[in-house]
């Protein structure tokens, strides 16, 4: 028999998929049960022969097989339309059928009739002792399932003393002899007996299931943590083997030109600038050498307060404007005068990556940096009239290391920039998003939504995952 598929366990249902569980444990026990009750079917009819007359004894086992097949029958179903479903249909299933359970414990129960007070005290002592065999029988198979395996045992216990009832008061009328009562009182207790058992079978198996949950969603938990751990090493590794690289350019160029300049001091005016480029070049790298290790340590300082951002975008002009004038690009600059609550040196990390990067992929036309006011707070918008994003790697650049593969200038970088501006805005709270168009140019839009200080700082010591806030569209600066 082929072990019957259970669906993983997800953190968000427990409680459904311990229900599933228990509901799946009973229906693997009932294959079992049937050929039990026609066994003891068959030991009933061979004590009982004579004993009743043969129409009823005839009709009861009719009446059995009947329950039996009934029994089969739902067990047929459910092997061959829900055992592969998941929890909610094999439940509703199960809802649906679990009527037979009650009605083949009433047939058990009606078995009373055919020997209390009927046959000899020896017949009627082996049939309460099949009888009895058969309820502790059922709580090992039912009790799985708490409310089958009560109706099943109320069903029984009901009807075997109604039955036991019947034959005292109405048909002897209170004159039969006196082990009648203690009968009755001997089923009244074994029946609460049975019940308190099959009680604390129930909490076992459900116990037991709970704890298979939970070590399944512990082994999960572990085996992401520990993907993650990976993933984090894969990551540093591959940022040192890129540093490695991306340093050696500058550094080996510093000695080259340092070289030069012993034995040329005439052309100092010359080497001086790719002296100054050079250590640009290898403070940019340790630059997000130092930011990235802050924020993968979450131990990044905040000091939320009001920021006067008219102020913080006039600084960052005067600081990229000679850059795009080297370049001969524009650089226009829309103030609208307002405050946000942010940190001032995050965001001016944020938003001088951004202009930063503007400056990087455009080569004619200009820059545009713009605050409106929304409903949301200032936006602060970025225009640029670069090479432009195509949808495919819009969502790829903020990842760690990603660069364009057909941006020119993609190799003078190291592809952490706007991986460290996503970082950064998912903890100050800032919405960002992008539109772009190939060949017409990128616009970034930040919402300074005011940062909850308590919130950024929770952020920043659990945030491991870049966001990714992009959105597709045409730009025309």
């Amino acid at each position: 028999m082929k072990p019957e598929p259970v669906p993983p366990p997800t953190p968000s249902d427990e409680a459904q998929w311990v229900e599933g569980a228990l509901v799946r444990s009973l229906m693997r026990t009932q294959r079992n049960s049937q050929w039990v009750s026609l066994l003891l079917m068959a030991v009933l009819l061979g004590v009982l022969w004579g004993d009743a007359p043969t129409a009823v004894t005839s009709a009861w086992a009719a009446l059995g097989l009947f329950a039996v097949a009934a029994r089969v029958w739902v067990l047929r179903r459910y092997d061959r339309d829900v055992v592969q479903r998941g929890t909610g249909e094999l439940l509703a299933f199960f809802r649906r059928w679990r009527l037979v359970w009650p009605l083949s414990a009433l047939f058990w129960g009606l078995t009373t009739i055919l020997y209390f007070d009927r046959s000899s005290l020896a017949d009627q002592f082996i049939c309460w002792l099949i009888m009895a065999g058969l309820a502790m029988y059922s709580i090992h198979s039912l009790s799985s399932e708490r409310r089958t395996m009560r109706a099943y045992l109320d069903t029984l216990g009901a009807t075997a003393l109604a039955v036991v009832s019947w034959r005292m008061v109405v048909e002897l009328r209170l004159q039969g002899p006196a082990y009648h009562w203690w009968l009755v009182a001997l089923l009244l207790l074994f029946w609460q007996v049975l019940r308190l058992a099959g009680e604390r079978l129930h909490e076992t198996h459900r116990r037991n299931f709970e704890l298979q949950f939970r070590n399944a969603q512990l082994i999960d938990s572990l085996t992401r943590q520990t993907q993650a751990a990976l993933d984090a090493v894969e990551i540093k590794n591959r940022f040192l083997a890129s540093a490695a690289h991306d340093i050696r350019q500058p550094v080996h160029a510093l000695g080259l030109y340092a070289d030069w300049l012993g034995s040329e001091p005439e052309l100092v005016h010359e080497l001086a600038p790719k002296i100054v480029n050079a250590t640009k070049a290898v403070n940019q790298l340790f630059d997000s050498l130092f930011d990235l290790a802050r924020l993968d340590s979450g131990k990044i300082r905040l000091n939320i307060e009001p920021v006067d951002v008219g102020k913080l975008l006039r600084d960052l002009e005067l600081q990229y404007r000679p850059l795009c004038e080297a370049k001969g690009l524009h650089f226009r600059l829309h103030v609208r005068p307002g405050t946000a609550t942010s940190d001032p040196i995050l965001l001016q990390r944020v938003l001088g990556n951004l202009i930063s990067n503007a400056v990087k992929y455009t080569q004619r036309g200009g820059l545009l940096v713009a605050s409106r006011a929304t409903r949301e707070g200032l936006r602060i918008e970025i225009w640029d009239t670069g090479v432009g994003i195509a949808p495919i790697h819009q969502r790829e650049i903020f990842r760690e290391f990603y660069k364009v593969p057909t941006h020119a200038g993609t190799d003078d970088g190291f592809g952490l920039g706007l991986y460290i501006v996503a970082r950064l805005t998912h903890i100050l709270g800032h919405a960002l998003s992008l539109s772009s168009r190939p060949g017409r140019g990128t616009v970034f839009r930040l919402v300074l939504q005011p940062t909850d200080a308590a919130q950024a700082a929770e952020r920043a010591r659990s945030s491991l995952a870049s966001l990714l806030p992009t959105r597709g569209g045409a730009v025309s600066p």
